[in-house]
């Protein structure tokens, strides 16, 4: 049912399509170019009703039930979701990722060391330190 709902959908499509692109436009004629009377006004003069503007209106109306018939039967249909076969793939074990920042947010700069503030937190560690750093100066 849907797939012959879907030809004949196509094909007034398609019929939809050469009717419109075929007429002419209202202003077409010589006396629209001058500014005439039945130049785009609302309530001028209107030309007789063609064959293509009455193909045009019964295509158009054909259109919008087919496409309703379409609607309404795909919304009856429950085929699930479009992976509800698939297996999910195996995790392998990553190593953790380096912390990142947020969008938006700044990234914390590395802290440029103070000195005397290094001095005040570990006064103990200063003496360890400098011994390790530098060996004491030789005398001549």
């Amino acid at each position: 049912m849907t797939a012959l709902l879907t030809v004949i959908h196509i094909m007034i499509c398609m019929v939809l399509i050469v009717a419109v692109l075929l007429q002419s436009g209202k202003a077409a004629d010589l006396a629209g170019a001058f500014g005439g009377a039945g130049s785009q006004s609302a309530f001028g003069p209107r030309g007789a009703t063609t064959l293509l503007t009455k193909m045009t209106t019964i295509c158009a109306v054909l259109f919008m039930f087919t496409s309703l018939g379409l609607w309404i039967i795909s919304s009856h249909q429950s085929s699930g979701s479009v992976l509800s076969g698939e297996q999910a793939p195996p995790v392998k074990d990553q190593p953790a990722a380096a912390a990142t920042t947020q969008p938006g947010t700044k990234a914390e700069e590395p802290q440029a060391v103070d000195p005397k503030a290094a001095e005040k937190k570990a006064p103990e560690k200063k003496g360890s330190e400098t011994e390790k750093k530098s060996p004491p100066p030789e005398k001549k």
